[in-house]
Parts: structure tokens; sequence; C-alpha cells
């Protein structure tokens, strides 16, 4: 038997996998129906139009081509408006957006081109459970950092600035976070900013995921 590489000694199953495999046993055991509200999954269709649209891209002439790396230059630029109108944020579409399947997959690839084994990542808690897995993956070592109610949900930056980070190369931050829901200001993201930057040269990563 061939063995499995040393990188997955420490991963587990996915949580959210691990889940909703136990909520399908207990609607299957014949008890009362378990509701899933875990992961978000959309339980309303979605708009006629927004399907008819579907419907009608698939007789385009290169619907059955490969896309490209970047995604359709169209979908880059809607992108970069969106944020521009939400935000007041001015992205370049051609240099600064990638479109992703998904935000695992933007996560993996962070953490496989910046980690080295050995580097050190904050990790929320409680937080999105991929940050901890895709760490470990790559040969990395998540390091706790909790979010605290009292400074609603967010990391008590002055902690931080105590602790020893010369081996933490990322920072996850997450807002609206997953799972509490809180939002942080701009205040606040130029103080982490600020803060960490003074003490070490590091990759402060931010998602933001369910905004609508």
């Amino acid at each position: 038997m061939i063995a499995p590489a040393k990188r997955l000694n420490d991963v587990t199953t996915y949580y959210f996998a691990r889940k909703l495999a136990e909520i399908d046993g207990m609607n299957k055991d014949g008890g009362a129906a378990v509701i899933n509200l875990g992961i978000g999954s959309p339980d309303l269709f979605p708009p006629q139009q927004v399907v008819d649209q579907l419907l009608q891209s698939l007789e385009a002439d290169d619907a059955h081509k490969y896309q490209s790396y970047k995604g359709i230059p169209a979908l880059r630029k809607a992108f970069s408006t969106w944020y521009n109108t939400h935000f007041g944020v001015n992205i370049h579409p051609d240099t600064e957006i990638l479109p992703l399947i998904g935000s695992k997959e933007g996560v993996m690839h962070v953490s496989m081109s910046f980690l080295d084994p050995g580097d050190e990542v904050l990790v929320p808690n409680p937080g999105y459970p991929s940050y901890a897995m895709c760490t470990r993956l790559a040969g990395g070592v998540p390091v706790d950092m909790p979010l605290q109610e009292t400074l609603g949900w967010k990391p008590d930056l002055q902690q931080l600035r105590k602790m020893d980070l010369s081996k933490v190369k990322l920072m996850w931050l997450n807002y609206p976070n997953m799972p509490t829901g809180a939002k942080a200001d701009h205040t606040f993201s130029l103080n982490s900013s600020h803060l960490l930057k003074n003490i070490i040269s590091l990759f402060v990563m931010t998602i933001r995921i369910l905004l609508y």
C-alpha cells in the first residue's frame, strides 16, 4: 500500500463535511427533521432572468471552450466596478483581480505560495476552518488568534503586539466575520495594518465573504 504524504498527518475531515454527514444521519434515523443552518447554501431559487441568461449563454459560439486563466475581462471589470461602487476602492481588473471557484482555492493558493515549513500563521478563533487546514497542508503552523466578544469579535491588537511574531508570515482577517457576523470598520483595518507592520513584515490577508 502506498503511504500518503506526511503533510496529511495533521489534516482531519473538513469540519462542515463532518457536520453535514451528522445531520444527514440524524435525518435518516426516523426522528424529527433537522434543519441545516450550517454553511449558507442558498435555499431560494435564482431569479428567472438570471436562469434565462445562463441558458442563453450556452448557445454562444465559444461556450464550450476553456475560459482564460484570469477569467473573462467583463467579469473582472464587473468586480472592479462593484468594489468601487460599494467601498470606494479602485482595483485594476487586469492586475489585481483573479476570479476563483471559491474561497478555499484562494486560501490554499496563498498558503502554498508564501508559507515555508515552520512559518507561523495567525488564525482567527472562531473562524473559517480552512485557514488552519491550509496552513498545515502548506507546512506552516497555525497560531490561535482569539477574537474578543468585548471588542466586537476582533483580535486584541495590543495583546498581539506583546507576542513573539518573529515566525509569523500571514495573518487572516475575515469581515463580515464568519461565524459571528461582526463587521470591521476602516479604523480597525488601519490600526491592524499600522500596528503589525511596525513589528514584523507579514501579509494581512482579508477575506470578505457573503457580503450580499
